[in-house]
């Protein structure tokens, strides 16, 4: 009589939650006589391992409600609370007790709506949680942004997209307080009706349109980010269940960590490390990396499939994120929540002592997370001050995290990927969407030890596909164009430093470059160059490699809840291990050029909302202090003004060429340049400047300021009239071009003594 493995008792348990008795699982393999003892026996070693929890007589998958749960309003009790009980809760014991919390805005919840909520576990109550309504399942209103006007009877909402003309009635009773020129966030309140204005609800009030709050938001309709779901596409989120063991490699043993920004709501990405037992590799290292299975949920050809793509990726802004895919997945069955079984693609990697992969494979798994930690805490710990959550871990998990990062970085030095280093801007906001400061974000350890990781498995996908001739997107990014090449070449020069011309060109030559310059005057002046002289990377069928990363194969594979060309590899990843049905379909293989053009539009597009969205709160938070000096260096030099990077907040500023005073200015586009022509006063790139805010205008998110102080030294006043290189002074063009760039790399190579 053959005993069942443990990963057959673990699948039936998962697919049979309410026949999960030691008699129902004996029953089910035709177990009898004295094999139960062994079938008992490993039942046990299973409980004592954490795979399964005993509850009674029966044995069950041990888990705890996600953070974001299907639950149904229970009848108020007689205090008027309100409670609701969860849909998905298979436990035997006592079903958790959810508290439900209202929002001044949240609509009423009446007993029996099935509703999607954000839950936070508590202690010492009557019940196991407090819940936040995210929304009711089965409705999915309209939404309609738009300045509120104030009527004898309601109002109407006049949208601030300039594609729609359509108004909207706000009946009395849906005012929300609303005062008149308001920006309000609204939905559709009753039936699309053939005549008359259809009516619409406020649910939340903006206050002034060129207030912080509103910002993100009229980013989000200005660049055409669809920001609603259909009504098909929710439904079909909602009706998804969680994926269980069936067909998939049992991965829960593994002590997995989730390791994310302190704020972050979804985790799609986990990592485990240990030392190699293999003889054959001393010192050598094994590193997992489990991903969300998002191809198991977002199948081709759904409603869920074609609104990913059309989206093609998630946007972020400081005060919200538009999501590529619904809540119900992207903050739940598609996140690895702590202690929470969760679905998912993993690879396994090996490294040598030297951090160099020699080896790897992918599986298609179930994995439950060991704990969701911020880079804060892990770094904490590895500096040696560990918290409650973290000391547990230190041994097992995060030593042999950094012990691995620390081979890896061994073989990145070889490697030579572009080492830039520009500092992360982070916007901080109050609670009624106000910028209260403007940080740089620390680049911790644990920052890179995540982001070399991820590389790794990125390159292992890569690979692998490309070994299996599987079609696929990969993330290309090109060399600099000879012509790019030759201005950074100039800035260079004009800085005392040397890029060499000649050879064929290598991230090698340019680290180079950035070494020399670091430490000095113009460090942040090379830097910026650099960057600016790169190609944007994109999605393409044809491998040209990456070359900011050195790297000949790359493709996204990390982050599928939040990009759509992951979610192509990870369907090209099972469609070439014969993993399912779901894997890339003809019809997408035919089509994937055309996916790629357009997921590299909607990357720009995002990217450009994000800046403008920036531009706009950092203009906010400066428009109180017009008047002021502030300190910056000169980021960029045009014909008609220059930009100025500010120290503080890092927001660009213009300095328009009119201001500069009445003599003529000669524009040089190779140097970045400005020269005089009277005085021969050079302005350009990398200097340090002292400068008055004269205007910052938070609707548009421009910054106007008037130069004080070049180098310590002061800017002359005179008349505006300025311009560059026109009228009388066109003939002597090409003379004064030679001299300004002999001027400025004579200017600034002094500075730099």
């Amino acid at each position: 009589m053959r005993i069942p493995s443990r990963s057959e008792i673990l699948d039936w348990i998962s697919e049979n939650p309410t026949l999960n008795s030691k008699r129902d699982i004996a029953k089910a393999f035709g177990i009898k006589g004295a094999a139960r003892i062994d079938l008992k026996r490993i039942l046990k070693e299973l409980e004592s391992e954490g795979h399964l929890e005993k509850r009674g007589k029966s044995y069950r998958d041990p888990q705890k409600l996600p953070p974001v749960s299907v639950l149904q309003v229970q009848e108020p009790s007689p205090d008027g609370d309100l409670f609701a009980h969860p849909l998905e809760w298979q436990g035997e014991g006592v079903e958790p007790r959810v508290l439900m919390i209202a929002r001044a805005n949240d609509p009423a919840m009446g007993p029996g709506d099935r509703i999607l909520a954000r839950l936070q576990a508590v202690s010492g109550e009557d019940h196991h949680y407090e819940g936040r309504l995210i929304r009711r399942i089965g409705t999915n209103p309209l939404r309609i942004l738009g300045v509120f006007r104030k009527a004898a009877e309601g109002g109407r909402i006049l949208p601030i997209d300039k594609k729609s003309d359509r108004e909207w009635h706000v009946p009395p009773g849906a005012v929300h307080g609303a005062r008149d020129g308001e920006l309000v966030e609204a939905e559709q309140s009753g039936p699309r009706a053939r005549m008359g204005l259809p009516l619409a609800r406020i649910v939340t009030r903006l206050g002034d349109p060129s207030a912080p709050r509103a910002v993100s938001l009229i980013a989000i309709h200005q660049h055409g980010i669809p920001d609603d779901f259909p009504d098909d596409v929710v439904a079909a989120a909602d009706a998804m269940k969680p994926a269980g063991l069936s067909g998939r490699e049992d991965l829960r043993h593994l002590p997995l960590i989730t390791i994310d920004p302190s704020d972050a709501r979804d985790h799609d990405d986990a990592c485990f490390a240990q030392a190699d037992p293999d003889p054959a590799n001393p010192d050598g290292h094994i590193v997992w990396v489990a991903i969300a299975d998002v191809a198991h949920y977002v199948r081709p050809g759904t409603a869920l499939d074609r609104e990913a793509r059309k989206r093609g990726n998630s946007t972020y802004f400081p005060d919200r994120v538009v999501p590529m895919l619904p809540d119900r997945l992207s903050g739940d069955l598609c996140s690895l929540h702590e202690g929470v079984p969760r679905a998912c693609i993993a690879v396994r990697m090996v490294l040598d002592a030297q951090g160099r992969k020699i080896a790897h494979s992918f599986h298609r798994g179930l994995m439950q997370s060991r704990a969701s930690l911020s880079y804060e805490q892990v770094q904490a710990a590895q500096d040696g001050a560990p918290d409650a959550a973290t000391a547990p871990l230190l041994d097992e998990v995060i030593a042999p995290l950094y012990a691995a990062y620390a081979a890896a970085q061994t073989a990145r030095s070889q490697r030579q990927p572009l080492d830039l280093d520009l500092p992360e801007r982070r916007i901080v906001l109050s609670e009624d969407g106000r910028v209260t400061s403007v940080a740089f974000r620390d680049r911790l350890d644990a920052h890179r030890l995540i982001e070399e990781f991820m590389i790794l498995a990125n390159v292992a996908a890569a690979e692998v596909l490309v070994k299996k001739r599987q079609p696929l997107l990969f993330r290309v990014h090109e060399e600099p164009s000879p012509e790019k090449l030759d201005a950074l070449r100039e800035v260079a020069q004009a800085s005392g430093l040397v890029l060499a011309k000649g050879q064929v060109l290598r991230t090698e030559h340019l680290n180079r470059l950035l070494a020399a310059a670091q430490g000095t005057d113009f460090d942040e002046l090379i830097n910026i160059s650099t960057l600016r002289s790169m190609t944007q990377a994109y999605y393409g069928q044809d491998n040209f490699g990456h070359f900011g990363l050195a790297l000949r194969n790359y493709a996204h594979f990390t982050s599928p809840i939040r990009r759509y060309a992951d979610v192509i590899v990870h369907r090209a990843l099972v469609s070439a291990h014969g993993w399912g049905d779901d894997g890339l379909s003809p019809q997408e293989i035919e089509t994937l050029e055309q996916t790629a053009e357009h997921i590299s539009q909607t990357e720009r597009r995002s990217m450009l909302a994000e800046r403008d969205t920036n531009d706009r709160y950092l203009a906010a938070y400066l428009s109180e202090r017009v008047g002021t000096e502030l300190t910056g260096r000169i980021s960029g030099v045009t014909r008609f003004g220059v930009f100025v990077k500010l120290d503080e907040t890092g927001a660009d500023g213009l300095v328009p060429i009119r201001s500069l005073g009445r003599e003529f200015f000669h524009h040089d586009a190779e140097t970045q340049s400005l020269m005089g022509a009277d005085s021969g006063r050079v302005i350009s790139l990398g200097q340090r400047v002292t400068a008055r805010l004269t205007e910052a205008v938070p609707v548009t998110g421009g910054l106007i300021l008037e130069l004080l102080e070049i180098e310590d030294q002061p800017v002359p006043r005179g008349p505006s009239g300025s311009r560059a290189g026109a009228g009388r002074r066109k003939g002597a063009s090409a003379g004064r071009k030679s001299a300004a760039r002999k001027a400025r790399r004579k200017k600034i190579v002094r500075r730099g003594k």
